[in-house]
C-alpha cells in the first residue's frame, strides 16, 4: 500500500510537470519506477523505469497536448517536420538501450542531466530569449528536422524522457516562448512514447513478475496515472499566468532536483 502511494503522489508531480514543462512525466518517472523496482528486488530496474516512463507517457502527453489544442499555444509550423523523425529516432533509441546494462543506462541517464542542465545555463538562447518577442521565431530547417529530430527521438526512448529532453531547448532557441516550446514538447513527446512502448513491451526482461508487460510495469504505469491525469487537468489552465523568465529558470531547477535524486541512487 505504501509503494502505491508513492506513486499516486509521484503521479500528482508527473501531471504538473508534463503541463507545466512538457516532460510527459519522464524525468520524474524514471527516477521514481527505478526506486521503487530496485527496493522490490526487480532485476534490470532501470529498463524497466524507463520502459514504463514511455508507458505513462503516452496517455499524458496525448492528454497534455489536447489541452495546449484548445488553448492555442502549439505552433503547427513545427510539429510535421519533426515528428516523423523523431519516431525513426525512437527505434534506433529502444535498440540501443536493450543493449547495454544497467548500471550503464543509469549512469548515461544522470550524465545526460549533467549535459543538459550545462547547456541551459551556460549557453545563450534559454533563460533569457535573444530576440525581442515581436520578432517571429526561426522555423526548423530540413537538416534539423531530420537530423536533429532522429537525434531527440534517439535520446528520448533511451532514456525514457519523452520530447522534452531536446524539443524544448531547440524550440527555445529558434525563439519561442516557454508556453509554446512545452506546449510542442508533449505532441513530439507521442511518437517517442508509442514506439517505445511497444518495443520495450516486447522485450525479454531477465527475470519475470506479476505486473510485468516486458520491460513495463503496467502496475506502476496505472498507480502512476491515477495521479498524474486529475493534476493535468488542475495545473492546464496555469501555464499562460507564468512569466517567460521564471518559466525558463524553472526547467532547470526541476532537472538538478533529479539530478540529486538519481545521484543518491548511485552513491547508495
Amino acid at each position: 500500500m505504501s509503494t502505491i502511494l508513492i506513486l499516486l503522489l509521484a503521479g500528482c508531480v508527473i501531471g504538473a510537470t508534463t503541463v507545466l514543462f512538457g516532460f510527459g512525466g519522464g524525468f520524474v518517472t524514471v527516477p521514481v519506477v527505478y526506486a521503487v523496482s530496485a527496493t522490490t528486488g526487480t532485476a534490470e530496474a532501470m529498463h524497466v523505469a524507463v520502459a514504463t516512463s514511455t508507458a505513462v507517457m503516452i496517455v499524458n502527453a496525448v492528454i497534455a497536448t489536447l489541452a495546449h489544442t484548445r488553448s492555442g499555444l502549439l505552433r503547427r509550423e513545427y510539429l510535421c517536420p519533426l515528428a516523423g523523425f523523431i519516431a525513426i529516432g525512437a527505434v534506433l533509441g529502444v535498440l540501443a538501450a536493450n543493449l547495454v546494462s544497467d548500471q550503464v543506462l543509469r549512469l548515461l541517464f544522470v550524465a545526460y542531466l549533467v549535459v543538459a542542465i550545462a547547456d541551459i545555463c551556460l549557453r545563450r538562447g534559454f533563460l533569457a530569449r535573444t530576440a525581442p518577442a515581436d520578432i517571429p521565431p526561426m522555423p526548423v530547417g530540413n537538416a534539423m528536422s531530420i537530423f536533429g529530430g532522429i537525434g531527440i527521438g534517439a535520446v528520448a526512448a533511451f532514456l525514457g524522457v519523452g520530447g522534452s529532453v531536446l524539443t524544448v531547448p531547440l524550440l527555445r532557441r529558434r525563439g519561442l516562448a516557454m508556453a509554446e516550446a512545452t506546449a510542442l514538447a508533449n505532441p513530439l513527446s507521442v511518437p517517442v512514447a508509442v514506439v517505445a512502448t511497444v518495443m520495450y513491451s516486447l522485450a525479454a526482461p531477465a527475470t519475470s513478475r506479476t505486473g510485468l508487460v516486458g520491460h513495463v510495469d503496467v502496475v506502476a504505469a496505472v498507480a502512476l496515472l491515477a495521479g498524474s491525469l486529475p493534476t493535468i487537468a488542475a495545473t492546464k489552465r496555469s501555464l499562460v499566468k507564468i512569466p517567460d523568465h521564471a518559466h525558463a529558470i524553472g526547467y532547470p531547477l526541476l532537472l538538478t532536483v533529479v539530478l540529486i535524486a538519481m545521484g543518491a541512487t548511485i552513491i547508495g
